[in-house]
């Protein structure tokens, strides 16, 4: 019976972390914001202390949430767009390699 449990908690735990680490950004910043203000409320910890649970939980792990990575790299201006295409290079060049 406790073996049981104890499975059940760490797939429960899995679980959880899984729908945490791939959730949209907004929701999962929405959601560190309202458990670290709950935990304020709780007496649990002090506002200094909520305030860096909000922000670690808010971050994100890696690739998959596209909010801050950047790995997209940096957007190009109507002048680059312009001189590249005087290069001979189409925009869509780009984005085919």
């Amino acid at each position: 019976m406790t073996q049981q449990l104890i499975v059940g908690l760490i797939v429960a735990a899995a679980a959880f972390y899984a729908v945490w680490r791939w959730m949209p950004a907004r929701w999962r910043r929405s959601a560190a914001h309202k458990l670290a203000a709950g935990t304020q409320r709780a007496g649990l910890v002090d506002q200094e202390r909520a305030q860096q649970l909000a922000a670690s939980l808010a971050k994100t792990s890696g690739c998959g949430s596209c909010d801050s990575c950047g790995s997209c790299g940096p957007k190009t201006s109507d002048n680059n767009k312009a001189e590249s295409e005087k290069a001979g290079h189409s925009p869509l060049s780009a984005h085919s390699r």
